[in-house]
């Protein structure tokens, strides 16, 4: 398939994930050519059939995509958050502030 501007990109991500990626459209009910529910679990770095596998409509699965969390955006979330509470659990050791403020809401958590 050629991908055009997106070539690149593709082949990118068709490494790191080891597979290649799946067709990006598929038949409509009524012949035109309509988003593919395989290529969007691919797209967000899922195994194969963890929302086409369910034997849900194609729909529902693409609003089970839409409304699901990327697993590489949600592990980088949480690192940066990680990181945060470590730099302020840091700075409260430090300081010994430990009234409601810089700091506090470390030791809530």
């Amino acid at each position: 398939m050629d991908w055009d501007a997106y070539t690149a990109a593709v082949r990118r991500w068709e490494r790191v994930l080891g597979r290649p990626a799946p067709f990006p459209t598929q038949p409509g009910r009524h012949g035109s050519p309509v988003l593919a529910p395989a290529f969007v679990e691919w797209l967000q770095g899922l195994e194969p059939g963890w929302a086409t596998g369910l034997g849900l409509p194609r729909t529902a699965e693409l609003r089970a995509l839409g409304n699901g969390v990327v697993p590489q955006q949600a592990a980088y979330a949480v690192a940066l958050l990680l990181a945060d509470l470590a730099a302020l659990l840091d700075d409260t050791a430090t300081t010994g502030d430990q009234h409601p403020g810089r700091g506090w809401e470390a030791n809530a958590a």
